[in-house]
Order: structure tokens, then sequence, then C-alpha cells
């Protein structure tokens, strides 16, 4: 029994040493994950109609249209920051089925220099889906349904290539298609090296 404060002693001696060296790690570990590059998540709603129509908003902040979606906010996922959007910028949040399509964007291709991912999530909406809308004035300006054919005349050519690519995929469903800059890329066929579609990065970037 005359032992067990010495004993007690030793004990808190080792976990106190085991906290610091775990701390240390965690220290390390921390400035190692600081060290990394960063880069920006985005996810966006691609809403259709039967007929193909595709849902359009227009920024007052940039020029043309784009689809409804934004930045992820830190902790958020990219489903969780679809919705959130999507409840902000059309007053509603939609029926999403899937993931539909991952798009890695180059550095060169944002005003901040850094590369991106866009998750884009699908859903099924009917033309009464405009009366629905209650657009945040100081964002967006306009909402329309938009036929497939014509949407060259509404978006840049990057979200132009990424929206016809993840309308072609959903198509069947459940099926994701992954895209380098809007351009569907084969994991398989591009194992040589980076490729984008087919194509050298000069023709897609």
């Amino acid at each position: 029994m005359g032992s067990e404060p010495g004993e007690r002693t030793r004990v808190r001696a080792e976990v106190a040493r085991t906290d610091a060296e775990m701390g240390e790690v965690a220290a390390g570990e921390r400035a190692f994950f600081d060290s990394l590059p960063r880069s920006r998540g985005v996810a966006a709603a691609l809403l259709y109609t039967g007929d193909a129509r595709v849902l359009v908003v227009k920024p007052t902040y940039k020029p043309g249209w784009t689809l409804p979606g934004g930045v992820i906010e830190a902790g958020e996922s990219p489903l969780a920051a679809c919705r959130r959007e999507c409840g902000e910028e059309l007053g509603f949040v939609p029926a999403l089925s899937h993931l539909v399509g991952v798009d890695w964007m180059p550095p060169h291709s944002s005003p901040d220099g850094r590369a991106a991912t866009a998750f884009v999530f699908v859903g099924h909406v009917a033309h009464t889906v405009v009366d629905q809308v209650r657009l945040p004035a100081e964002e967006l300006s306009a909402v329309e349904l938009v036929v497939a054919s014509r949407l060259g005349n509404y978006l840049p050519p990057s979200l132009l290539r990424r929206v016809r690519s993840c309308l072609d995929a959903a198509t069947t469903p459940g099926v994701t298609v992954y895209l380098e800059h809007g351009v569907p890329v084969d994991p398989a066929a591009s194992a040589g090296g980076q490729s984008c579609g087919g194509h050298s990065a000069s023709r897609c970037w």
C-alpha cells in the first residue's frame, strides 16, 4: 500500500510524457499539412426539364450566365453546399438525384491562380419551376430555362463543356463523369500521362 503514491506519480509522469510526445507529433503534422497546396471547391446544381431545358441564372457581379451554386465553405460537404446555395439563390432547395460530374479546373482558369474542383449534382424540374424562384436581387438578376442547343449563347466555354458533358451523363442513372476543364477524361486511357479528354493540354486549356 505504501508504494501506491509512488506508482501514481510514475503513471502520471508517463502520461504527461506521452501527451507531450503526441503534441510534438501533432504540431509536426500540422506544419506538414499547412505546407500543402490549396485549392477551392465549388458545387452546382444542373436542373433540367424532360425536354432538356437547363435552368441558368444571371449574376449581377459578372457577365454571362451560370448554374445555381457557389463556393464550398470550410467544413461543408459539396452536397450541403449545393443545397445551401440553391436555397440562397433560388429560394428553394430542389430534389437532387445524384452527383453527375466532377470537374477539375486548372490554375490559370481562376483569377486567384489556384486550381479548383467543381461538383455537379443533377435534378429534374418542371417548366413551372421558374415560378418558384425567388432571386436575391443583390446577386442574381434573371433566371431562364434554356434549351440545350442554345446554351452556347449563355455560358462561357469551359462551363458549357461541363454542362454538356454532365447532361450526356445524366441520361444514365447513377453515372458520374470525371472532367478536366469540362472535357471528359478516361483514367484508363490517360494512364500514360496527363490528358484532357484525348486532346493536348494546349487545346483544352
